[in-house]
C-alpha cells in the first residue's frame, strides 16, 4: 500500500540528480529540476486524462479535474483524491493525496501516458522531486 501527498509532473530530459532526502532515517536520491522544466506537459490533454481517469471503477470525476478514488474492497479501504492541471490543451500536473495498493497507483500513472511518458514526483510537505522509482520506496515507507 503506496501512501503519499505528491504533484505528478511529466520528466523533462533537463533533469538530473540532485542532493539526496533523508526521511525518517533513510535516504533517498532527488532530482535536479530547472524552472524550464516545469513547464513541461503530458503528451496526453486534460480531457484525454478525465476521461481515462473516469473509466476506472470507483472513480468519481468532476469537470474542473478534480477527483476521488475510492477502493471496492472493504476489508482493505483505501481512497486517492486529486487535482488535474493543464496548460496550452496538455495536462501540466496533477496532485494526488491519500493512499492506494501499487496496482491502482499505476492505474493513476497509465491515465497520464505513463509508461511512454517518463514521470517524476514532488514530494509536496518537502517541495523537493524524486524518481518514480524513489516515490515508490518512500511510498511504501510511509505506509508502514
Amino acid at each position: 500500500m503506496y501512501q503519499f501527498q505528491i504533484s505528478l509532473h511529466p520528466r523533462s530530459p533537463a533533469v538530473t540528480a540532485g542532493d539526496e532526502l533523508l526521511r525518517a532515517g533513510r535516504r533517498y536520491p532527488a532530482l535536479r529540476v530547472p524552472g524550464e522544466a516545469l513547464g513541461a506537459t503530458f503528451a496526453r490533454s486534460f480531457e484525454e486524462v478525465e476521461t481515462a481517469l473516469a473509466a476506472l471503477e470507483r472513480m468519481y470525476v468532476e469537470p474542473d479535474g478534480s477527483f476521488v478514488w475510492v477502493s471496492a474492497d472493504a476489508t482493505r479501504p483505501w481512497q486517492v483524491d486529486g487535482v488535474l492541471y493543464d496548460r496550452d490543451a496538455r495536462l501540466l500536473f496533477v496532485e494526488l493525496k491519500g493512499r492506494c495498493p501499487a496496482d491502482a497507483f499505476d492505474q493513476l500513472l497509465t491515465a497520464c501516458g505513463w509508461p511512454a511518458t517518463a514521470v517524476m514526483m514532488q514530494l509536496t510537505q518537502e517541495g523537493v522531486f524524486v524518481d518514480e522509482q524513489s516515490f515508490r520506496a518512500l511510498a511504501e515507507a510511509e505506509a508502514d
